[in-house]
């Protein structure tokens, strides 16, 4: 059974991540990369541009289905740092979408304090919503 995703990353690292071809969620955790599984569907919101300031944009920044790989431990990135991460097929033609313009036909954005959920950095999103975004971000 296919899931959908919405990771909430900055989009800087958004940028890199469809550059390398990867996701990376919670912060590098485990246990985030392998709820997802192949097929499933993959959307990134970024709340700014950069991790911990940058231009605040609230839109979502890449659209992507997971690869037929296992996760795995990506070597040191500094510091200890060993981020988990999946192999994940980005639409190029994905354009930003800001999540204002979705908020009414969104059933994520339908109840109050939607925001605190995407606290949890990743959280699964319905088929309704996942069709919604995508076809907002590649127009089909």
């Amino acid at each position: 059974m296919t899931r959908y995703w919405l990771a909430v990353v900055s989009r800087d690292h958004v940028h890199r991540a469809v550059k390398l071809g990867i996701a990376q969620a919670n912060h590098g955790k485990r246990a985030a990369v392998e709820r997802m599984a192949p097929g499933d569907g993959l959307v990134y919101y970024s709340p700014r541009t950069g991790i911990r300031d940058g231009e605040q944009i609230r839109s979502f920044t890449a659209l992507g289905a997971v690869d037929d790989a296992s996760p795995w431990q990506a070597e040191d990135q500094g510091g200890g740092f060993c981020p988990w991460r999946r192999s994940v097929t980005y639409q190029e033609a994905a354009q930003d979408v800001p999540i204002d313009r979705l908020r009414g036909e969104l059933e994520l954005t339908a109840t109050p304090n939607w925001g605190i959920v995407l606290r949890r950095g990743l959280v699964e999103l319905t088929a309704h919503d996942y069709a919604a975004i995508s076809r907002a971000m590649v127009g089909r």
